[in-house]
């Protein structure tokens, strides 16, 4: 960081923390935009201008030289949009109440009809009119809503926003623009203002919002959240006209309380300086830029099926349309008069190299003004850096700051006419949409990470299932077997005792059938004593018989005998019957 006379701003911190609601707008790409603001939402209705200057405030379709590259603006790539001016007055101050008591203010607002008188003397007065005419009694929510409310709201709908404040030192930009209003919260400038809007508007979850505080400090680039970095390079794309600072800091803005200490951080190493117009003076111009990244809900493909119903692998590869917007929010360092200011040795040098930059971009609001062919954009850093908000592709608000003491008539009559060149420049508003292949990249990536971890533990259930399963089998196996076994054993010991039993009882009868075969064999025996005692006595019944036959027959051979000696007998001598019988008998 540069050193010199300059000397620190010191600030303090409010503690705020507004809440966040979830948003998400669903919008073709390149929608066009309307010129005053989102249709839905509370907008600040553009006044044309007839003759402001002796010019006409039509829109230019064609910007050759535009800050924002040069380029020519197709009517289907963006939609016209005036650079929007708007003049607010400060109060008088203590010490021109005292110096100027008898003096009537240089200038005159009437803000019903926005126009602005600048006196030349007692009699003669110029009459200038802008978008807006803000009092000395206008309160900072009015200035935010009717100046940065509209640029804000485009931003948040994918459009690059300018807010900027211009006009002579001490007649209340940083007031307008950088008030933390830690004393009281209706002194919040626009800064604050913006910031509280915009963390409302966004979803953390899916929209991220990122800030980098910058100085421009002697044509050199600082960087007021690391004070080590005080050369950041601008690089410029070759093909948009983009301007890009890879050197600054970017941080990522989660709520309001973080937002505001970044803030107090940065001022606290803003150069400032005590001059006779005012007791600090910033010796730099700061430059707030917010980047916006939201993620638009997912639109129907272009191809469907026939039905009109696209696949469930085209919903799920479509990647996520987001939309990149940058808010710039300028507080320009004040133009002054070395003689009226009293700058001396380094404060008259940031005096005059506050002059140059200013005196840069107001060559480079003339050219375009005035459709010149050449926009000398290179003169300054300060031109460079804000070459998207005028002649480019931003919308622009201006508000110029002046002051009512006569004395300084000459400054304010130039603010005046920067503010009165500012309207006359065009912007082609685009509308920046790109779709997200990273973050399609990153979510495949992630959810091919949760189906391989989903494979794993299923696989890994699917084994500890199978293991349960054989352990399972195994313990009902081993249970079946022991439940066999004991059946069998049971069986066993069942049929062994029945066979015990029928051994037993196989005994039983065999000793009985022995005793019956003893009984019988005695019985055989006896029989057979009786079979031999019969064969005995039928032998000698036989014996007997054969006897008696054998008598019989001896008898008969005897009857025959005797019969025939009876016949022979009988034939001698008759014999008494009593004698034949008794022979006969015997």
């Amino acid at each position: 960081m540069a050193s010199g006379g300059g000397n620190y701003r010191n600030v303090t911190h409010r503690n705020s923390l507004k809440g966040t609601t979830t948003t998400a707008a669903a919008v073709a790409t390149d929608r066009p935009l309307s010129v005053n603001s989102n249709p839905s939402k509370p907008a600040l209705k553009n006044k044309s201008l007839s003759t402001v200057g002796g010019a006409s405030s039509g829109p230019r379709k064609s910007c050759p030289g535009s800050l924002g590259g040069g380029g020519t603006a197709k009517d289907d790539a963006g939609v016209p949009g005036r650079v929007r001016v708007a003049v607010r007055l400060r109060p008088r101050n203590a010490e021109e109440s005292v110096a100027d008591a008898d003096f009537a203010d240089c200038v005159e607002l009437q803000p019903e009809f926005k126009r602005l008188k600048l006196r030349r003397n007692n009699w003669d007065t110029d009459t200038y009119e802008f978008d807006e005419v803000l009092t000395e009694f206008a309160s900072q929510k009015r200035v935010y809503e009717v100046v940065a409310k509209p640029v804000v709201e485009s931003v948040l709908d994918g459009y690059n926003g300018t807010v900027m404040a211009y006009g002579q030192t001490g007649t209340g930009k940083t007031y307008t623009i950088g008030r933390l209003g830690e004393e009281d919260t209706a002194d919040r400038g626009i800064i604050v203002r913006a910031m509280e809007d915009i963390l409302a508007d966004v979803s953390l979850e899916t929209d991220s919002v990122s800030v980098s505080f910058l100085q421009l400090y002697m044509e050199s680039l600082h960087d007021l959240l690391d004070p080590t970095n005080d050369n950041i390079s601008i690089v410029e794309d070759p093909k948009s006209g983009d301007v890009s600072l890879p050197g600054a800091t970017l941080v990522e803005i989660r709520d309001q309380q973080s937002f505001l200490e970044l803030l107090r951080l940065g001022e606290a190493h803003r150069y400032a300086a005590n001059t006779r117009l005012n007791t600090e003076s910033s010796r730099s111009h700061a430059l707030l830029m917010v980047h916006v990244k939201r993620s638009v809900k997912g639109r129907d493909l272009d191809h469907s099926s026939q039905n009109g119903n696209t696949t469930n692998m085209a919903k799920t590869l479509r990647p996520t349309l987001i939309r990149k917007a940058k808010l710039v929010i300028v507080d320009l360092a004040g133009s002054e008069r070395i003689d009226k200011s009293g700058s001396e040795a380094h404060t008259l040098e940031e005096a005059k190299s506050i002059n140059l930059s200013l005196s840069a971009l107001g060559k480079c609001i003339n050219a375009l003004a005035e459709n010149s062919a050449h926009v000398p954009v290179r003169d300054s850093k300060l031109t460079r850096l804000l070459r998207d908000s005028f002649g480019g592709t931003a919308r622009t608000s201006l508000v110029i700051t002046i002051g009512p003491s006569p004395r300084h008539r000459g400054e304010t009559a130039s603010t005046i006419m920067f503010g009165q060149r500012a309207m006359k420049v065009e912007n082609m508003l685009k509308l920046k949409e790109e779709f997200d292949y990273k973050s399609l990249s990153r979510k495949l990536d992630i959810q091919l990470d949760q189906l391989i971890m989903e494979h794993e533990r299923k696989q890994k259930a699917f084994e500890d299932e199978i293991e349960r399963l054989t352990m399972y089998a195994q313990n009902q196996i081993s249970e079946a077997e022991q439940n066999y076994a004991n059946a069998m054993e049971k069986e066993r010991l069942k049929y062994q005792k029945e066979y015990m039993e029928s051994i037993k009882k196989l005994e039983e009868k065999w000793m009985m059938n022995q005793q019956k075969q003893g009984e019988r064999k005695d019985q055989m025996a006896s029989t057979a004593d009786e079979v031999a005692e019969l064969k005995r006595l039928h032998n000698k019944e036989i014996s007997l018989r054969k006897a008696a036959e054998e008598e019989v027959n001896n008898l008969k051979t005897l009857f025959a005998a005797t019969y025939f000696a009876y016949r022979l007998l009988s034939h001698t001598a008759i014999l008494p019957l009593s004698r034949h019988q008794q022979i006969l008998r015997s």
